[in-house]
């Protein structure tokens, strides 16, 4: 399981209709019913990997520290396998930043995941097409930003907590294929 970040763990705050991440610690707050849907992924044997882009350190407004320590706290509430940061902006052209696949694929060949069995979940167009460039099915978390708009995603929920009745049929059928 690929799962980003902000808006689909951890609440966000919107900003002239596009989404920014929480700044601290203090403003970090796990969506509702997170903790129990990713637990329950792991009791089914997946491997939960986030993979964020986090711009706004090549921007110079929030620190990699800053960050660091929201991860920290993530994985307190969280129990994942991998935590995969971008840093970068759209500008640095780096092969990490989605919509390009690159955390997905380098996360995939690190842990020995099957890209064709897994999911990635995320709330923006650049998350599902990361997750397409990757050959990752994708359920896309709608939640109505002021931006390009999701096309192809193989699902579509109000929260990760609504995808899990998809996520649970296709990685039982996948199961039971392998």
């Amino acid at each position: 399981m690929f799962l980003d970040r902000d808006g689909v763990l951890n609440e966000v705050f919107i900003r002239d209709g596009v989404p920014t991440p929480p700044h601290s610690i203090t403003q970090f707050r796990l969506l509702p019913g997170v903790a129990q849907a990713c637990a329950e992924l792991r009791a089914a044997g997946l491997v939960l990997v986030v993979v964020t882009n986090q711009p706004d350190i090549a921007r110079g407004t929030q620190t990699r520290a800053a960050v660091d320590r929201i991860h920290e706290l993530l994985r307190t509430l969280v129990a994942l396998d991998e935590i995969c940061v971008c840093p970068h902006d759209d500008a640095d052209g780096c092969a990490c930043r989605k919509p390009r696949p690159g955390m997905l694929l380098e996360a995939a060949a690190r842990l020995n995941l099957d890209l064709s069995a897994s999911v990635c979940v995320g709330d923006r167009w650049r998350d599902i097409e990361a997750a397409q460039r990757a050959g990752v099915r994708s359920v896309h978390i709608e939640c109505h930003y002021d931006e390009k708009p999701v096309v192809g995603a193989d699902a579509v929920a109000s929260s990760l907590p609504d995808a899990m009745a998809w996520i649970r049929t296709f990685t039982q059928r996948e199961g039971e294929q392998t």
